[in-house]
């Protein structure tokens, strides 16, 4: 009986996260970060972004590439290869002033065992019946790119469309606008980027069999029919500088700080209101090919077993190299949770960049 109920178990934990409607932690597939030198720098990119990637860290970075098109894909596997995260973006420049882009985020859970139908109306336990299904998160993304006639500065937007799937039962659609800046002085940055500045809202419907339903008025759980989640807007604000010893070595540094807007995280700086979760990146370059990264980030109190309170922190280290200026290939080495829990993945992105004949 226990094998025949526990895929409705993670249902009803799944369907109780989505149906309280509380905004906290809404849609955080999209707050895991994207590439892996963004994820090597703790995720302090929104000033210094200049490529593809940019539709993730702030579309005002897009007008910045150095080449006309970028085609960048990730791919990373977290909690041992169970929960696969997938990224994919085609950027392009529009003139001399302006660019687009189009990219997909997908993460998800494959292969969840479905048993309800494990045992007949006979009581027969029949493994023939078992089947899988999938929950996955998807993002959907439009950015928009322009320089300014200020010198340095560019702004852009994204128009999101996310999609979040649990096998049939539990299905989402949503939407949102984000909205970010960058400006640029000398070999200074600073940027801004404006997430859900609309709020946004996934609209979830929910279909299950009899056998659910009965699950559910079993265990007092409330049968859902429709409800709505709203992600609160988020700001980032960034600062950088970048260091150069001669004609060969740069030194890239970013320090951001994200303020919520949902109440009180467990981050450096809470407030009952606003929290402020800073990071901290830096790049170092030679001859602009290869590059070593690293950053410290999701800074959290912690209680220990003695009842003391002590500041965690999640630690990230990456390298790449450009390759005849047109491949690049990123690496990361990201912990997904902090310092204690050591979950570490390995996170591999690449890069193409080129030119049309005409440009």
């Amino acid at each position: 009986m226990i094998k025949k109920y526990s895929f409705l178990f993670f249902l009803l934990i799944y369907v109780a996260g989505v149906y309280g409607q509380t905004a906290k932690y809404s849609n955080e597939f999209l707050s895991l970060g994207i590439g892996a030198r963004g994820l090597a720098m703790s995720g302090a990119l929104a000033a210094s972004t200049n490529d593809g990637y940019s539709s993730y860290w702030n579309p005002a970075g897009l007008v910045y590439m150095q080449k006309a098109k970028n085609i960048a894909l990730m791919h990373a596997e977290y909690f041992a290869g169970i929960a696969k995260y997938d990224y994919g973006v085609f950027a392009t420049k529009t003139g001399n002033n302006s660019a687009l882009a189009f990219s997909l985020i997908r993460f998800g859970v494959d292969n969840i065992p479905n048993t309800s139908q494990l045992i007949d109306a006979e009581g027969n336990i029949n493994y023939d019946r078992v089947t899988s299904f999938s929950a996955a998160d998807y993002a959907f993304t439009i950015s928009f790119a322009h320089k300014t006639a200020v010198e340095g500065l560019s702004y852009g937007l994204n128009m999101k469309i996310i999609r979040r799937v649990a096998g049939d039962f539990a299905k989402s659609w949503g939407f949102g606008i984000d909205a970010g800046a960058i400006y640029k002085k000398n070999k200074w940055l600073a940027g801004a980027m404006f997430r859900d500045i609309t709020t946004t809202f996934n609209s979830w419907s929910y279909t299950f069999s009899d056998e659910m339903i009965e699950v559910f008025t079993r265990t007092g759980n409330e049968i859902p029919v429709h409800s709505t989640e709203i992600t609160l807007p988020a700001l980032v604000f960034a600062g950088g500088y970048e260091f150069t010893f001669g004609e060969n070595i740069s030194l890239l540094t970013e320090l951001d700080a994200v303020v919520t807007t949902d109440g009180k995280r467990n981050v450096l700086i809470k407030g009952n209101t606003l929290s402020v979760d800073p990071k901290f990146g830096f790049e170092l370059g030679y001859k602009k090919i290869v590059f070593l990264r690293g950053g410290i980030g999701n800074f959290q109190k912690e209680t220990k077993t003695n009842g003391d309170y002590v500041t965690s922190f999640q630690p990230n280290i990456g390298v790449g190299i450009v390759i005849k200026n047109t491949l690049t290939i990123d690496y990361a080495l990201t912990d997904i949770g902090n310092q204690s829990i050591a979950l570490y993945s390995n996170v591999f992105s690449v890069k193409f960049s080129f030119n049309t004949k005409h440009q």
